[in-house]
C-alpha cells in the first residue's frame, strides 16, 4: 500500500523488510530472555530472575513498537513463531544453561542485534526515511543499555 509518506515504495519496502528482521529478532530475544528467567537458579537467583524479567518486559514493549511501526508504513506484520524464526538474525536457545552462560548468550544477542540495527539505521537514513532511522536509534540505545548491564555481570 502506498502510504504517500514521501518515501518511494521500493525504499519503503526495503525499510519494512529491515523492520521485520528487527521484529523477528526481538521476538526470539524476548522468548530466550523469558526462558532464562524461568530457568535461572543457584546463587543470586532472585537478582538474576528479576534482571531477566526487567529485560524481557522492555523487549516486549519494543516488539509492540516495531510491529506498529511496520503498520504505520502500510504493511501487515508477521506473527507466527515460524515466521519469527525464519526472519530473525538470532537463534533460539535449546539448552538449559548455567546463569553465566545465559548472561553471555544474551549479551552476544544484544551485541549482534545492535550491530544489525546500526546497518538498518544507515539504510533508512539513505532513503530519507528519517522517522524509521530515528525510531531504530531509540531501539539501539535500549539494546546498548541492556548489553551494558549484562557486561557488568560477565566480568
Amino acid at each position: 500500500m502506498d502510504t504517500k509518506l514521501g518515501i518511494p515504495q521500493k525504499e519503503m519496502k526495503s525499510n519494512i523488510k529491515n523492520l521485520t528482521t528487527v521484529l523477528a529478532s526481538e521476538m526470539v530475544l524476548y522468548q530466550k530472555t523469558r526462558k532464562f528467567h524461568w530457568n535461572v537458579s543457584g546463587e543470586s537467583f532472585m537478582e538474576m530472575h528479576k534482571l531477566f524479567e526487567s529485560q524481557y518486559n522492555e523487549i516486549e514493549l519494543i516488539v509492540d513498537e516495531v510491529a506498529e511501526r511496520i503498520g504505520k508504513l502500510g504493511e501487515k506484520t508477521i506473527g507466527t513463531m515460524k515466521e519469527f524464526l525464519d526472519e530473525s538474525i538470532l537463534k533460539e536457545s535449546s539448552k538449559h544453561e548455567a546463569k553465566e552462560a545465559m548472561v553471555k548468550e544474551l549479551l552476544s544477542d544484544h551485541q549482534e542485534l545492535t550491530a544489525k540495527i546500526r546497518e538498518f539505521i544507515k539504510e533508512a537514513d539513505e532513503t530519507d526515511d528519517f522517522g524509521t532511522a530515528d525510531f531504530l536509534t531509540g531501539i539501539l540505545l535500549k539494546h546498548e543499555a541492556q548489553a551494558w548491564i549484562l557486561r557488568r555481570y560477565s566480568n
